[in-house]
């Protein structure tokens, strides 16, 4: 079986949502960007600066894993920008990905320089993600130890990036 889903991770400011809706675009694919699925006590609480705990992602992490379950059992193909900073977190969001057929899905994490990031989130504007908190995802962060994992560096354009995705997943 081919991916159908691919999940693009970062921290914010990493350019998920920028890369992985080109990406979607250019493979006429469905988009989803998880902030959208975030509770309103974590919109508020992240609107203060306020970091969110383990505690306060389950409930949206096991919701975008039954997404991802929907989404391939429906075999619409999509591209997932989502955060998905500590292994665990990943985890919640391939629970329901068959075992047998684990390239169902294609991971991609976007990294770049705290610095590079920060001059970034700068330099956009987000309904509810405080600047202030890149802090605290950088601190939660647990890299992808994963050699399956496509690991890019942000200095490339958005372009450059998604190219290379589709280039490396063959899609």
């Amino acid at each position: 079986m081919s991916i159908q889903i691919l999940v693009i991770s970062g921290v914010s400011g990493s350019g998920k949502t920028t890369v992985g809706s080109l990406l979607a675009q250019d493979l006429d694919w469905v988009f989803v960007d998880a902030d959208d699925f975030h509770t309103p006590e974590n919109i508020e609480k992240m609107r203060q600066g306020i970091p969110l705990t383990d505690a306060d992602r389950q409930s949206w992490l096991l919701h975008l894993g039954d997404l991802i379950q929907t989404q391939i059992q429906e075999n619409r193909p999509t591209v997932l920008a989502c955060s998905a900073l500590k292994e665990h977190y990943r985890q919640l969001l391939r629970r329901g990905v068959s075992h047998k057929d684990p390239e169902t899905m294609g991971w991609v994490y976007l990294y770049g320089s705290p610095e590079q990031i920060e001059a970034r989130l700068r330099q956009r504007q987000h309904p509810f993600m405080n600047p202030s908190l890149l802090a605290s995802q950088l601190a939660a962060l647990e890299a992808p130890q994963d050699p399956a994992t496509l690991q890019l560096e942000i200095s490339a354009t958005p372009q450059a990036l998604a190219q290379h995705i589709r280039q490396h997943y063959r899609l």
